[in-house]
């Protein structure tokens, strides 16, 4: 066959195997199929015996894989070991081979382990305190999808003492951390783009460092500790060269952790003084150690503009290196040889060889243990693909409508241990002139990459789908027995292609056998590094040149056999290759470059005895992340060593071009794409036009952009270098590169240096999946592993730590995330290897589940822009002086003004409100003031004006005679939401007493209640407590003892007895020069004016009811629930919010079956009835309840609106007639209980976007709707009649534009004149509530501060005045701003865009500690979903408010404390975290 050695292709024998990882095939054949070493010996012995060194003893091979010629002891790099053109004889079991544990050979490299020991060796001597995450113990149970692995039990629980975890720590630091400490000082000042390895390693020695822990704590300095480093703010003054060995730590910097029911804590103060007592401040400060130094490159100087925050650009290395070659010219292959007798087409030599060498043996298929299963000659090739051809053709379908036609695309679906039946239905295919596309069995209906799969199906219109007997009754079925139908894939007919089911074509019919040409032969699919699947589709021509080519590369000679161990059905497995491992003879190696789209680049000539070994390049990482070849001379640590491929292909051209942009071509000292111009590549990725022009029409352009040639050329997909003697390089795939800060790296090295650092007792069978994220304008690099079942927790962070050093050191890049998975459940390719593209899905959308995470955001990201820092010496007057000039007005609004509205006799005659019960009860005593419903809806009390007047009076008579009080005294009320608590409150105030309105504690939580019930009482010295009978038995009870001090209450008066009541002008001894209300002192008069302004506003008559749902307490919800009705005239329905607990129609049912016009809740009720009522509607409409009488729904509450719950209950309520207008929020604050009230009359609330950058400057820019980084604020209501507001600068006390943020000042009738406070701070009480501005035109006004951020705009609208309308807008509480990097956080900002990341969180709460962003969020699902949310919570405050989390905190539901009006605590839930008493599931330290 010396003339027609081409013609081995057509499947002769068994193709070999892929040395090189890269291309996704499987490295050895016990890889292919769970076999055991001694069989895979066997086997391998008996297939490789031809090659073998005949002085090799009887375990040569096993002996030899280690001692292999010096040149070929390289990592594993660009040998693409060439793609056989032979079917194989895949040792597989039944559907799919699995690489088992032999992934880790495909990246192990003698040179390359010993490479990252020497680089962790370098610091040696020096020592790191890493804070380890704090995990509980039930938390990560794992689950692997094969593997039943046990739960993870080393892992020591929050509540666990600290010797454990000291014990832990101090073994990973000091057993393999030893050099850690300056890695951390090193990557923390440094980002991961040091221009060299030397330079990263030439800070490694660091003498005079004691050899334990302790000592390196004991001799650390400490300077300053007392003020908590701001490693927030990123500044250029510290030099990268200045690395000190040692980290600065406190004495208590050993990571400590006390039980909880320990008292030997060691104390620590936090920022403000308050001393802490927990292990959480000390791993914290562990932290802020690691942080204090500046990253490795220093940031730009520049001037940021406050109005838009400007990300810094990496600027380029002036000493990176550059390539200083000549541009190439394109490298040509041999000529191909002229064959006289050369077939005409593929189909054609099959004919030949099938009549006329019919028992030539064609295939031969071996078994896991190597012995021959079935041997398949050319003669039954020939005849079973023509009954396969005829049985397509003409016996599917009838004659006049057949199913198949040529032309059409049929999926060939075969398992990898049958080659036979797939060569058989590939050739079938061919006669028949259909064209096949090879697939891999389905094994579930979600396998990873399916979806993508049957796309790729759909595209090509791929109805017919062909099996053998066996697989399709492998395939999941339904029920019904029917094949299920798989996700994404079009519905198919099943078609077995055994013998038996094949008709025998007469005598008379032959295939048609055309010349080759550029027609589609087969379609093979590719995967895309994003996970999408397209066709390469061969024409017949391109497979027949493909064969010459090889066949004379080869120089292959009748007779001979080849042995293939890859995936047979595509790629380098369906075109060629010779079986190379370490024990061949040196000449016998002959790797090859092969790519989907370009087939088979450049392969290395079969040698001689005695030839030269082939070429070897020692090249620098460091070089080579920047594109350019240089030889390694600096550090052998950071060198990589490759082979050559061999030689362009016979008959081709190659030429290297830049892999961004246009295909220019590279310099001879370049790394650049290789392309390969020839007949024998892919011609299109089939229906993807556009891609395939980018792809397979590229025309290589000079340094000025002109074409070279008019030769059109492939792109391969392969990185590499031509180099001396045309010899081909190839150092990496475009899929596998991770481009960060301009630099390249490869993700199959960074695995490979994984691998290095004994990863033998934590990575399972050497899986890991390295993948680059694009978080914050660049890419991020993570690192997932598959952790072993039996892996402690101590030596999975000893292992990550060691890991994220080695990546520093070797590549100079930061590694992002890193985390480990339990075993076996990373997504799966169909041979068994890490499904990319699925893993990184899986990631990003928090299905990973880790079992243990690593985020060094604080290494990796560079990119910050520059703190905000605040320009000195701009006094008000120039900020007013700016805003006039530039033509904006000063910020300021006001309500109607009272002087313009009449004023009736009432208002004259009773001022204050006892005067005007006194006169209801005279005038009207049988008009209902209040009805108090219960859960059911049924009135359980009414009160008339003369009963409420009566009631009031046994309340005064009973605290003369029974409490013995005076006039001034305070009186605690201690009553649930009800009337009762009305009744008390006149009572006292016709006794002259000052009343104090208390939240009763809850039964169910007396420990945590009643101390806030006695801390009110001793803070406003009661001289007794009014209560209930039932709260009076729970004041006294033994649970309250456990809790508070039972014996020293004041005296306690049970208002449900019966008194005898006094004459009223005995007791009647209202004092309106007292306050009415105490802890926060608002006089009569300012009741009755607050009273008359919401009357004003609402347009509240005798005649109207209004329905109240809210806690009666404090604020709005006591002044509508006590005060209003008895001012104003008209019915309250009082529904307790409590009541919704058991029945959640209570107050939409009341608002129908009263008809109420204007109703009063809290966000809590109106979040409760969104989220229970939501998919009750037809139950709604059942009970008849109707909303279309609401005029307003008004939401009581003091912080920025919430109008995402405002919308979704409109839209939800909508269906049962709520107007879409009828929502609206008020405004108010302790100094101002109302400031804003929408009411009856005035324009609509109206809304606008606002730039979140900006406003973090305290600047507002107004934005379009779907702007990025936009928000979306609704205005809180219309200003009440009375009340001015201005926007003062906080600091400065000056009035600022319209375009600025600032504080919220009021002036009205109805401001309180201070707290009630046992430290009499006068300066404070005038600073809140008496304050004057410090320039401008109202310097003379006094106002009161609200303590809240908001602005004013002025509005196309008009008011009831017929002026345009100024609305107010509230943007947060000033006390709750986060100042971090100069810039000011709202902390609802960064909460709202944690809360979408996942669907497991359920709340959410942010605060600061030591300028460190805490972040707690609340898991609603199952505990294994608690590492997912790690680095989702990172990514998006990164990018969407770009800040740098330093502590994730995840807990269980209901952690947040959340007060009765629905607003977080989020100082109180601070306090907790510090104080360690959370109870966390996870907490996770950034580094």
């Amino acid at each position: 066959m010396a003339g027609d050695a081409g013609l081995v292709l057509v499947f002769k024998a068994v193709v070999t195997e892929h040395i090189n990882a890269r291309e996704g095939n499987v490295t050895f054949l016990f890889a292919l199929g769970d076999i055991t070493q001694k069989g895979y010996e066997k086997k391998r012995a008996k297939l490789l015996a031809p090659y073998i060194p005949q002085t090799q003893g009887k375990y040569g091979i096993s002996v030899q894989i280690k001692r292999v010629d010096p040149a070929l002891q390289k990592e594993p790099r660009n040998q693409t070991p060439t793609p056989a053109a032979t079917s194989a004889s895949s040792s597989s079991k039944y559907h799919r081979a699995r690489s088992g544990g032999a992934r880790d050979e495909r990246y192990r490299s003698d040179i390359h382990t010993e490479a990252v020991q020497a680089a962790l060796a370098h610091h040696k001597e020096q020592k790191m305190a890493l804070p380890m995450p704090t995990k509980r113990r039930s938390t990560f149970v794992q689950s692997p999808a094969d593997v039943c692995t046990p739960p993870d039990t080393s892992s020591a629980s929050e509540d666990e003492g600290s010797l454990r975890r000291q014990a832990a720590l101090s073994a990973a630091l000091h057993q393999s951390l030893q050099n850690a400490e300056s890695w951390i000082n090193r990557s923390i000042q440094g980002s991961s783009t040091s221009s060299s390895a030397s330079s990263t390693l030439s800070h490694g020695d660091g003498k005079g460092t004691s050899g334990s822990l302790a000592d390196v704590f004991a001799n650390s300095r400490i300077e300053n500790f007392s003020i908590p480093p701001d490693v927030t703010a990123t500044t250029s003054s510290s030099s990268s060269s200045a690395r000190p060995a040692t980290i600065d730590l406190p004495p208590s910097g050993i990571v400590k952790g006390m039980h909880k029911g320990s008292n030997r804590a060691s104390l620590m103060d936090t920022a403000d003084g308050v001393p802490v007592s927990s292990r959480v401040s000390t791993k914290i400060q562990q932290l802020l150690n690691t942080l204090k130094r500046p990253k490795r490159p220093p940031l730009k100087e520049f001037f940021v503009d406050d109005f838009e925050e400007i990300v810094e650009v990496p600027q380029p290395d002036p000493n990176q290196p550059k390539p200083e070659g000549r541009q190439m010219t394109p490298v040509k292959g041999e000529p191909l040889g002229v064959i006289c007798n050369w077939p005409p087409a593929l189909e054609a030599a099959l004919q030949r060889w099938g009549t006329t060498q019919a028992r030539c043996p064609c295939l031969t298929a071996l078994d896991v243990t190597g012995k021959p299963v079935y041997t398949l000659t050319y003669g039954k090739l020939w005849s079973r693909s023509l009954k396969l051809a005829y049985t397509l053709l003409n016996k599917l379908g009838t004659k006049n409508e057949p199913v198949l036609k040529p032309g059409d695309r049929v999926a060939l679906v075969y398992p990898n241990n049958d080659p036979v039946m797939f060569m058989v239905a590939f050739y079938g295919c061919l006669l028949a002139e259909v064209i096949p596309v090879p697939i891999e069995v389905p094994l579930t209906r979600k396998d990873a990459g399916g979806q993508q799969i049957g796309f790729l199906l759909g595209s090509c219109g791929i109805t017919l789908a062909l099996t053998t007997e066996v697989c399709l009754k492998g395939l999941p079925k339904t029920q019904n027995g029917e094949i299920v139908q798989f996700k994404g894939w079009p519905r198919l007919k099943w078609v077995v292609t055994d013998s038996k089911y094949l008709s025998k074509s007469p005598k008379d019919w032959q295939p048609s056998i055309s010349t080759a040409g550029t027609e589609p032969a087969y379609i093979e699919y590719k995967t895309s590094k994003e996970g999408s699947v397209m066709g390469v589709t061969v024409s017949r021509i391109a497979m027949l040149a493909h064969c010459q080519a090889l066949s004379q590369a080869c120089s292959y000679s009748e007779g001979e056999t080849i042995v293939n161990v890859l995936d047979f059905k595509k790629d380098a497995g369906l075109w060629h290759g010779m079986l190379t491992s370490h024990g061949l003879k040196p000449e016998a190696i002959c790797p090859c470059a092969t790519s989907p789209e370009a087939m088979t680049v450049a392969i290395r000539r079969p040698g001689v005895p005695g030839a030269p070994l082939p070429g070897r390049a020692v090249l620098s990482m460091n070089g080579l992340s920047y594109g350019v070849i240089r030889v390694n001379t600096e550090d052998k640590n950071s060198a990589l060593t490759v082979q050559d491929v061999g030689h362009v292909m016979p008959g081709g051209m190659m030429c290297i071009v830049k892999p961004d942009g246009s295909p220019q071509l590279c310099k001879t000292d370049e790394i650049g794409e290789i392309c390969v111009s020839s007949r024998t590549g892919g011609m299109m990725y089939y229906g993807l036009t556009g891609v395939t022009k980018n792809m397979f029409e590229v025309i290589p352009v000079n340094s000025a952009g002109s074409p070279v040639g008019d030769t059109p050329f492939v792109r391969s997909g392969l990185l590499g270098f031509v180099g001396p003697g045309s010899l081909v390089f190839v150092v990496g795939k475009m899929d596998g590169l991770l481009t960060v800060s301009g630099r390249r790296h490869n993700a199959d090295d960074i695995v490979a240096t994984g691998l290095a650092v004994e990863s033998i007792k934590t990575v399972y069978r050497g899986r890991i999946a390295v993948f680059s994220v694009s978080v914050f304008y660049d890419e991020r690099i993570v690192v997932v592993a598959e952790q072993r079942p039996d892996a402690s927790e101590e030596d999975s962070f000893q292992w990550m730590s060691r890991v994220l050093q080695a990546i520093d050191s070797i590549h100079q890049v930061g590694v992002y995330c890193l985390a480990l998975v339990p075993a076996n459940t990373l997504p799966k390719t169909p041979l068994g290897g890490i499904h990319l593209s699925q893993t990184k899905q899986h990631f990003l959308e928090g299905f990973l589940h880790p079992c243990n995470i690593l985020m060094c955001p604080h290494t990796c990201v560079t990119n910050l822009p520059k703190p905000r820092q605040k320009q000195p010496g701009v006094g008000p007057a120039s900020v007013m002086v700016g805003n006039l000039v530039a033509g904006k007005r000063i910020a300021q609004a006001a309500g109607r003004d009272l002087g313009q509205i009449e004023e009736n006799d009432l208002v004259r005659k009773h001022q204050f409100l006892t005067e005007v019960l006194q006169w209801r009860a005279q005038a009207t005593p049988d008009h209902t003031l209040f009805l108090l419903l219960n859960a059911k809806g049924t009135t359980v009390c009414t009160a008339t004006c003369l009963q409420l007047h009566k009631r009031a009076e046994r309340i005064a008579s009973a605290l003369y005679d029974k409490g013995h009080l005076n006039a001034g005294d305070n009186v605690v009320l201690l009553y649930p939401p009800g009337i009762e608590l009305i009744v008390a409150f006149y009572g006292c105030l016709y006794a002259g007493c000052i009343p104090v309105t208390v939240r009763p504690p809850h039964a169910q939580n007396l420990t945590a209640t009643l101390p806030t019930v006695r801390m009110i009482v001793d803070v406003s010295k009661a001289a007794c407590i009014l209560t209930t009978q039932a709260l009076l038995r729970l004041l006294k009870s033994r649970e309250a003892a456990t809790a508070v001090d039972v014996k020293t209450w004041p005296a306690i008066i049970d208002t449900g007895e019966t008194f005898s009541v006094l004459d009223p002008t005995e007791i009647f001894k209202a004092v309106y020069s007292l306050p009415l209300c105490l802890l926060l002192q608002m006089s009569h008069s300012a009741v009755s004016a607050l009273c008359r302004a919401i009357k004003l506003q609402c347009e509240l008559y005798s005649s109207r009811q209004i329905a109240i749902c809210l806690d009666p307490y404090c604020g709005l919800g006591f002044t509508l629930w006590c005060l209003c009705s008895v001012y104003s005239g008209h019915q309250s329905i009082l529904i307790p919010p409590m009541e919704l607990e058991s029945n959640l129609f209570l107050w939409l049912s009341t608002v129908s079956q009263y008809k109420i016009r204007d109703t009063f809740c809290s966000y809590s009720v109106m979040e409760l009835c969104t989220k229970g009522l939501g998919n009750q509607m037809e139950v709604l409409k059942a009970r008849g309840i109707n909303l279309s009488c609401v005029r307003t729904c008004v939401v009581v509450a003091e912080e920025r609106p919430r109008i995402s719950l405002t919308q979704s209950f409109s839209k939800l309520f909508k269906d049962i007639g709520l107007s879409s207008r009828a929502v609206s929020t008020t405004f108010g604050s302790r100094v101002n209980v109302a400031i804003c009230l929408q009411g009856t009359s005035g324009p609509d609330p109206t809304t606008v976007y606002v730039d979140l950058k900006s406003l973090r400057h305290d600047r507002v820019r107004l934005v379009e709707r779907g702007a990025p980084q936009s928000l979306l604020l609704s205005e809180s209501g219309k200003i009440l009649p009375g009340v001015k507001v201005i926007i003062v600068n906080p600091e400065t006390k000056g009035p600022v534009g319209d375009s600025h943020l600032g504080e919220i000042w009021v002036n009205s009738p109805h401001t309180a004149s201070g707290y009630y406070t046992i430290y009499d701070n006068e300066s404070l009480q005038a600073d809140h509530f008496n304050t004057r501005l410090s320039f401008g035109d109202a310097a003379q006004t006094f106002w009161a501060r609200t303590g809240y951020l908001g602005f004013v705009r002025r509005t196309e609208l008009t008011a009831a005045s017929g002026d345009r309308h100024d609305a107010l807008y509230v943007v947060g509480a000033l006390d709750e701003t986060l100042e971090l990097r100069g810039l000011r956080y709202h902390p609802i900002d960064i909460e709202t865009s944690v809360s979408r990341t996942h669907r497991s969180i359920a709340e959410c709460a942010v605060f600061t500690w030591t300028n460190l962003l805490v972040v707690v969020v609340e898991l609603c699902g199952c505990e294994q979903e608690a590492l997912d949310l790690v680095p989702l919570v990172t990514n998006v405050v990164l990018e969407e408010h770009y800040l740098i989390v330093g502590v994730v905190v995840v807990v269980d539901p209901g952690v947040i404390p959340i007060n009765s009006r629905g607003e977080k605590q989020r100082m109180h839930l601070r306090d907790s975290f510090l104080a360690d008493q959370l109870d966390p599931i996870y907490v996770a330290y950034n580094m």
